[in-house]
């Protein structure tokens, strides 16, 4: 697969470089979004001295598997040998443990997830017939169901560090009301968890906006420092 991508570099803005952090994060959006989503993430992260790699990926154009082989590659080519921690929303964590399921990292750190569906998620179990839905989430976004052959429930568990944030606010409540308990209009709490998880926190944020918020930038920050959230 021949595909572009943009990697954006956000290089320490640090008043000296002995604050510097010596790690690189490794920012992965989530499905039909871009890197501009995960902008405010990025920015914060590098005021805390982390090196930032902000990849814009084709999340609609390839399956879950190509994507991940060729995004996460790349990105780990920047890293230069530095400690490697990864912070995604929604499918970009599924990426992570598909990379996972077929390689190792070397110097893998942490890995925090915002929103991920690792159950998948009954919107997609619910609308794939629908007129338009597989042209709007693409090859990988069809691969996000909750049957047994879907992409996240084939990944098994986590044998990495990775802490979890779920959001519990929907801003929309018709497919809220597709999904179980609570959700955050496009993944349900109980989807976020996965076997082998360091730490999980639930948050009143929304799926769309939760990487934004600065709450949950606030908690990321805790879990890349200390491994584990701020309860």
């Amino acid at each position: 697969m021949s595909t572009k991508y943009t990697i954006n570099t956000l290089e320490l803005t640090m008043t000296t470089s002995n604050n510097a952090i010596n790690e690189c994060v490794i920012l992965l959006h989530g499905l039909a979004r871009s890197a501009h989503s995960m902008d405010k993430m990025a920015d914060k992260l590098a005021e805390h001295g982390y090196k930032v790699l902000n990849i814009d990926y084709p999340s609609r154009a390839y399956s879950i598997e190509e994507l991940a082989e060729q995004t996460i590659t790349d990105a780990l080519k920047q890293c230069q040998g530095m400690p490697v921690n990864f912070v995604t929303h929604s499918m970009g964590g599924i990426l992570v443990r598909q990379f996972l399921s077929k390689h190792s990292i070397d110097k893998l750190n942490k890995v925090v997830m915002l929103g991920p569906p690792n159950k998948g998620t009954e919107i997609v179990d619910k609308l794939r017939h629908l007129p338009g839905f597989s042209f709007v989430n693409g090859a990988a976004g069809m691969q996000l169901g909750t049957g047994e052959l879907s992409v996240p429930n084939q990944l098994g568990k986590a044998n990495f560090d990775v802490g979890i944030i779920a959001g519990t606010q929907s801003i929309n409540l018709l497919l809220s009301s597709l999904i179980p308990d609570t959700d955050d209009g496009k993944v349900s709490v109980e989807s976020t968890k996965i076997d082998g998880m360091n730490d999980h926190i639930e948050m009143p944020t929304t799926h769309v906006f939760m990487m934004r918020n600065d709450a949950v930038i606030a908690q990321v920050i805790c879990y890349l420092k200390q491994g584990q959230f701020n309860h």
